[in-house]
């Protein structure tokens, strides 16, 4: 019997062109797990696109679908919200202009999906899935404003600072990141740093690769912690400048 695989996939930012191709790469099974930790809009212009496909990739496998804050942005648009000036000049006019004609029956398949997104996900050998982070040192359930699941970047950055510099039985470790085996997220590209592929500090995995950007889409086993990638996105939509016009 095949071993069953859990797959970690990153922030997507409407990159149709880079999500198709890479998730037939990985020859799903019927036992495989998939997990996207969020922002499935804004940037390139397959917002819709992509949304269509992960709708109809969770009713033939096994899906979580996290929310990112591109993703709350584009939900409280499409509840009928004015748009937020900050969304539009991150991507969402990409986003609007790809749900331009949509039928009112497919725009409640969409509507249904962002609504029942997770703010994260535990598994149970302990490992969390969240989209950005958490302040709490109770975890992400203990947060009093659940929008800091999708906007916090100090749990990541936290890593990074204490990464190879305190043991973790120090009592200066950082509690946060003693609460879960692992931490799976996106949110902060590893193309910040100049680096193109997953990230690790500490307990914490960072698996946005700067799609959204000039960076690639990426998928990994968090078991093996093999990984992989589409072409670089921007090569993809060359006519597009995705979200690199900021």
């Amino acid at each position: 019997m095949p071993k069953r695989r859990i797959i970690v996939i990153g922030d997507i930012h409407g990159a149709f062109r880079a999500l198709e191709p890479l998730v037939d790469r990985l020859s799903l099974q019927k036992e495989d797990v998939l997990i996207f930790l969020g922002d499935y809009v804004d940037g390139w212009s397959e917002s819709r696109s992509v949304i269509d496909f992960l709708i109809d990739l969770g009713q033939t496998h096994d899906c979580i679908f996290l929310k990112g804050n591109h993703d709350a942005w584009c939900a409280e648009w499409l509840e009928g919200g004015y748009p937020d000036p900050s969304w539009l000049l991150h991507g969402g006019l990409a986003t609007i202009d790809s749900y331009k004609g949509i039928p009112p029956r497919k725009l409640l398949k969409h509507l249904t999906f962002f609504r029942q997104l997770l703010p994260f996900y535990v598994d149970t050998s302990n490992r969390l899935f969240i989209h950005a982070g958490f302040t709490s040192q109770n975890g992400p359930g203990g947060e009093h404003f659940m929008s800091t699941l999708t906007w916090d970047r100090t749990l990541w950055e936290t890593a990074l600072a204490v990464d190879e510099r305190l043991p973790e039985d120090s009592p200066r470790y950082p509690k946060r990141l003693l609460l879960f085996n692992e931490i799976f997220l996106g949110h902060t590209p590893t193309t910040n740093y100049d680096i193109t592929i997953p990230m690790h500090a500490c307990n914490v995995w960072n698996v946005d690769t700067g799609a959204a950007f000039k960076g690639k889409l990426t998928s990994m086993d968090v078991e093996t912690k093999d990984f992989r990638q589409s072409e670089i996105v921007q090569t993809l939509y060359p006519l597009e400048k995705g979200r690199n016009v900021l």
